[in-house]
């Protein structure tokens, strides 16, 4: 995945892919430093359609998600906790933007 590489190249490392199930998942979780980034994937034929398409109701499923994900990995709880997004359009360079939505937990 496109994604993946973008982000270990950055330095990031990879926890987990596709986290969740039924009601939405959270696409990668990544760690670098003390930072765990919880990265939503969203792949559109242009890279503007693929900024908005991280919609109210998909960062309350992620949400619910992360706090699950918490759960089962309490390490992290002591590391800063971030929702990134990871944009990708054909033939143009992904789109890394750090703090792309705030988590509310």
């Amino acid at each position: 995945m496109l994604a993946i590489l973008w982000l270990t190249a950055k330095g990031y490392r990879l926890l987990s892919q596709r986290f969740g199930g039924k009601g939405g998942e959270i696409d990668l979780i990544v760690k670098r430093g003390r930072t765990v980034a919880f990265v939503e994937v969203k792949a559109r034929g242009a890279l503007d359609d693929a900024l908005t398409a991280i919609t109210p109701q998909k960062r309350r499923l992620v949400e619910a998600r992360v706090r699950q994900w918490l759960a089962q990995n309490p390490w992290a709880m002591d590391h800063y906790l971030r929702a990134d997004a990871v944009f990708l359009a054909p033939w143009r360079r992904p789109r890394h933007v750090p703090g792309a939505f705030e988590l509310l937990l």
